[in-house]
Parts: C-alpha cells; structure tokens; sequence
C-alpha cells in the first residue's frame, strides 16, 4: 500500500494558553473605578416621614431643602440620631448621625408649606421634573460597561491573534497544508506504473537538491510543472513523491479554495500562499485541480467569474514574480487541460506539461503487487493475470478493487485473500454491485437471450475483443451484462475492429426479434453507444466512402455554455448534414444485418446459450468454450484507418439499461 503522510499544520501553535498577567490588572483597576464611580455617585441620603419632616421644621432643624415635584430632599443644621426600633437600645447605639434627608409631600401640601419654610428662613432650591439625576447615573453605567466591553474585545482579539487569528482574522490566510519532509513521506518507490512520468520528474528533484549545478551553466528550471490525465492516474501522489525524494516542504491546495464568500480573498490567499513558500524555499508549490480557478477569462456564462479572474490574475502575476533562481517549484495537477486560460500555459508559468497516463499491463501488475503489500495473500493469486484481465483501470481503480477483495475475505471470516475473493472484487468494479431485483420468469428468458446474442456475436466474429463474463444476475443499472476484455493493450482501433463492436452491440436486440418477434427496452443504452460510435467514424474518422476524408463535427476549443450561445460551430451545411445522417444509419443497418445473418446461421448455439444463462445465470470464457467451442480469433494483422481509441477505458464492457 502507499504510504500515507502525517499532515502538520505551518501556523505555529501556541505553547501555553495562560493569559498575560497585564490584563488582570486592567481588569481589577476597572472593576475598582466602577465601584468609586458607583459610590460617588450613590448619595447617602436617609428617606424620612412627613411628620418626621414637621417635626424638624418645628424644630428649626432644616437648613436647606430641594423641591422636585412631590419630592423635598435637604441638609440637616444638626445631623440627627436616626430612631432606633428598640427604645431601650437608643442610647447605646452606635448608627451614624443623618445629615441628608429625603421626603415625599403629601397631595394636600400647599403654598402654606413654602410660607412655614420661609419662615423659619430655610434654603429653598427648586428643580425641574425634566431633569432626573437617575438618567446620568444610567448614561455614567452605560458608559462604563462600554469601556469594560471594548477593553475585554482588545484583550481577546490580541489573544486569537496569538493563537492564529479569530472568526475571521484567517480568511485572507492561505489554507495550503503542509507535508512535513522530516515525517513518513512518500517516494517514487510508492509510484507504481509510471515510469516514463517519474523521470520527467527526476530532474525537478535533482534542481531541489542541487540547484547551483544547474545555476552554473545558465540553466533554468521550469517555474511550474502542469501533470494532466484521467482522475484517479496518480497526479497528487507523483507530485508528493517529488517532494519526498528532494526532500523539501510541500505545500497542498485544492483550486476550490482560493474563492470564499468576500471579493479579494483569493488573490490574499494566492499572495500569502507564494509567500509562505519563498520563506520555506526549497519547497514545492502543489495546487490540485486547478481548472477550479485557472479558466479560460471572460468566457461566457459557462465560465467568467470575477472574483476567480482576479485570483487567476494574481496567480499568473505570482509566477512571474519568481526570479530565475528561485527553489520553488509550483505543481499542479488537473484532467480538464482543455479549459485552461492560455496564459497559464505559456513558457514562464506553467511551460512543462507531463500527462500521466492510464497504466500498461505491466504497470498494473506492479500496482497490484503494491497495493496488496498490506494484505495476506494465497498462493493462487496471479497479479499478471489479474493485470491483463483489468484493462483501463487507473491506479486508484486497482486499490479499491484490492480494498474490496479484502473485505469480501473478511465477511467470509478468511485469513487470507485468495484468488476468488480478487475476482469477485473485480466483477464488482467493472460490472457493478449485484443487485436483489427478481426477475419474473419472462424478463430472466428475455434477458438470457439478449445476453447470448452479445457472447455468441463477440465470440464468432474475427477481431471482437474476447468474451470474459456473461451474467443475467442484475448489477448496478443493468439487468443483464456481457463483460469483453481485449487480450492485450490497445492504442489504436481499426475500421474492422469498430465494424465488429458495432455487430456485437446489436446482437442483443437482433436475438430478441429471432426469439419473441419483438424488441424490448432493454436495447435502449445498445442503440446510444452504438449510433454514438458510428456517427464518430463518419465524422471524425473518414470511415465513409461517400464523404470521404473529411472531418465534421462541433468545435471543441471552447467548451464553455456562453460561448455556445453566441457563436456558430456547425462547419457544415444541411445537406451535407443529411448526408452525415445516412451514413449513420447505413453502417448501423449493415452491423444489425451482419448481426442477425451470424446469429441465424448460428441458432442453436444462441439456444443453448441462452438455456444454459437460464440455469447457471453466471458462464466464464471456460464454460462458453465447452458448450459452444473454442473462439474464433482472427490471425492476420488488422487493417484499416487508424484512429485514437473510441472509449475512455480499454476494456469493453456492455451494459443494458431497462
């Protein structure tokens, strides 16, 4: 298995989460400032009866006294002994004398209160309703609970930022995670099946480890390095294999992360994240699917986006900000090539492009070998026969069918994974889950048939692809599949070899006919890829005689909806596109044609085909040979015009959806 790194984080994380012993001053020396404001602003005033009033009026006792409504507060000429509640401790207690006072007059009060007061010559201050000394008491408290509240948000701010920022003190941080190269890290030994990538990638590791050999000569190292292929191929595992090997920090993004919610967080983080890395250079720059910010500007509703151009443009200014001698390295990895700006392309940003292919025979083996290095295995287990038997997969591909080889071993309580355990995974992978639908009995016939008619007509016509499986027990989305695997990697594929494909594809439908005179929808995904690929061979391949060598077809070069909407990519007019039609639809009638002219030559094979599908539901490459014979194989070399493969995967599989 490959190994895996253990992730470290470049924000340095803090030590000790004791707070400063400076804010605890601040704290108490607040706390103390309320308190006095609170008693400065509290008046001592003792709240006394109306008659208790009088009293001291009588009694020439009133200095001075403040009305403010109903309310009368005043001085005392002689502080008075407050009353006791027990009379017989009145002369023992120890209460200090009242000098304030309070009241609150009666309704009936009148001006005859004002004439006594005058008379006795006592102060007499008078105060608006308007003005309460209660709201500036309420305005001081207000006051400082804000001050309370800004110097804690000054506190706890400065503390985030010690700790790394706050809620969104990291939004214009860049989020690149960091690969320690001290840790387990992995090596172009855990890279299986790419040979030719990983010494294309050898000279970037001998520039990380001695860059002045190649500073010496004038010699400039590409700024980036732009892997490109189908997912699941190894992009982001070369990528940290280059790091490990020159050991040196690597530095991981996804494209997706530049853009947040607030406009010029992207290009921020581009900028702190080219930042980081110069202040650990060497170091290697990894950005995964950068199709996610690198697309082409300003193209259409499909693919402009503001706030991702400005992050692009920062990225493009960044890399041409490197000087010549600079020890980063920006990797980045993406299996959409084709939508990429152009100025991310050119000589000085990302002027080296390596594809990372599917893996050849050999390469499979070796990732079979690799990735069961964790898993107990039989003896019987023959990784060459599994690789050869497993066209088309990716790497990631073959470690999750050796993932779920061992968990079928495990929920039979097996010690070891064997070699049926292997090909049950791989019969899971490429035909899909079985599932629990039961067929009625007419659906299992018709269904059994459908299924002979592909086996008999790949089995007996030269140059199809060998038959490996043909099951009726429904997986995934079909109920019925025919498994073809070709006996060695291809390509390239021949006008006869697609001739083939194409009768192969409608020996289902054509066996239906034979057997019930009627068609059924199970024939639906046959007539889609077969009309699909035979429209290819017209259009693209000059595969026609009355169209000749001549390639149509919609233009690919800007695969963007915008520019769909507004400009024209049809390159041909309406006749010729009727033309096109019928060129179609006659390569499809002479395959259907082919197609029920070898099956009635052949009934009784398609019969006991489809009798024994009925019985077993489940017939390999060996039972097919002991019912029907052994395949017939063409011998001679194939012949005809060569193209680029038609499918993404090598190995043929044909699937029906009902």
């Amino acid at each position: 298995m490959a190994k895996q790194e253990k992730q470290t984080d470049p924000t340095p994380k803090p030590t000790s989460t004791r707070q400063n012993p400076f804010q605890w001053v601040i704290l108490l020396l607040l706390g103390l400032g309320t308190v006095l404001l609170l008693v400065s602003a509290w008046d001592s005033q003792t709240e006394i009866s109306y008659s208790e009033f009088l009293d001291e009026l009588h009694a020439d006792n009133l200095a001075k006294v403040i009305i403010k409504g109903r309310q009368v507060s005043g001085e005392f000429r002689k502080p008075r002994q407050p009353p006791s509640k027990n009379s017989e401790d009145s002369s023992s207690s120890n209460a200090k004398p009242q000098s304030l006072f309070t009241c609150t007059l009666p309704p009936q009060v009148g001006e005859s209160l004002l004439a006594e007061l005058a008379e006795k010559k006592v102060d007499i201050s008078s105060v608006d309703l308007t003005e309460y000394d209660d709201l500036y008491m309420i305005l001081w408290l207000a006051l400082v609970v804000m001050l309370f509240f800004f110097v804690w948000t000054m506190i706890r701010r400065s503390r985030e930022q010690m700790m790394g920022g706050g809620m969104l003190g990291g939004v214009v941080k860049s989020p690149a995670r960091r690969y320690d190269a001290d840790a387990e890290s992995v090596q172009f030994d855990d890279v299986a099946g790419l040979e030719n990538v990983k010494q294309d990638l050898q000279e970037i590791v001998q520039f990380l480890k001695e860059p002045e050999k190649f500073h010496r000569l004038g010699a400039q190292v590409p700024k980036g390095v732009l892997l490109m292929g189908p997912p699941g191929t190894g992009k982001t595992l070369l990528a940290r294999a280059v790091a490990g090997e020159a050991n040196v920090p690597f530095f991981s993004i996804n494209g997706s992360e530049f853009i947040q919610l607030f406009v010029g967080v992207g290009a921020g983080r581009v900028r702190d994240m080219f930042k980081t890395a110069q202040e650990s250079a060497p170091a290697i720059l990894f950005i995964d699917e950068i199709d996610a910010v690198g697309r082409q500007r300003g193209a259409g509703l499909g693919g402009g986006h503001d706030e991702r151009e400005q992050t692009l443009n920062q990225i493009l200014s960044e890399m041409d900000g490197f000087s010549t001698t600079s020890s980063v390295i920006v990797l980045a990895a993406t299996n959409r090539p084709d939508v990429l700006d152009p100025a991310l392309l050119r000589p000085g940003r990302f002027d080296r492009h390596v594809t990372v292919e599917r893996p050849t025979i050999d390469g499979r083996r070796e990732l079979f070998e690799l990735h069961s290095r964790q898993v107990p295995v039989t003896e019987d287990v023959d990784f060459e026969k599994l690789a050869r038997a497993t066209v088309g997969l990716t790497g990631a591909d073959i470690r999750n069918l050796v993932n779920e080889a061992a968990l079928w071993a495990t929920r039979h309580d097996k010690d070891k994974v064997d070699m049926d355990d292997y090909e049950y995974a791989r019969d899971k992978v490429l035909m899909g889950a079985c599932r629990e639908d039961i067929l009625s009995d007419q659906e299992k016939e018709l269904t059994a048939y459908h299924e002979a008619g592909h086996a008999l007509l790949a089995w007996l016509i030269p140059d199809s692809d060998l038959v490996h499986k043909v099951t009726i027990i429904p997986r995934g989305m079909a109920l019925g599949v025919t498994h073809l695997v070709p006996d060695e990697d291809r390509h390239n594929i021949s006008q006869r070899e697609l001739a083939a494909r194409l009768t192969m594809m409608l020996g289902g439908r054509t066996a239906e006919k034979m057997q019930f005179d009627q068609y059924s929808a199970g024939a639906e995904n046959d007539l889609k890829e077969a009309t699909k690929l035979a429209r290819r061979m017209v259009t693209r391949w000059g595969m026609s005689e009355r169209i000749g060598p001549v390639a149509y077809g919609n233009s690919e070069e800007n695969p963007f909806l915008g520019r769909e909407i507004v400009q024209e990519h049809r390159d041909f007019s309406e006749r010729t596109a009727q033309i096109i039609d019928e060129e179609v639809a006659k390569i499809l009638h002479a395959s259907a044609d082919r197609a029920q002219s070898i099956l009635q030559e052949h009934r009784d094979k398609l019969a006991c085909l489809a009798n024994e599908l009925l019985e077993q539901e489940v017939l390999d490459t060996e039972q097919i040979e002991q019912l029907i014979g052994p395949a017939i194989r063409s011998l001679e070399p194939s012949s005809g015009s060569a193209t680029t493969a038609a499918t993404s995967r090598a190995s043929r599989q044909r699937t029906d959806d009902k």
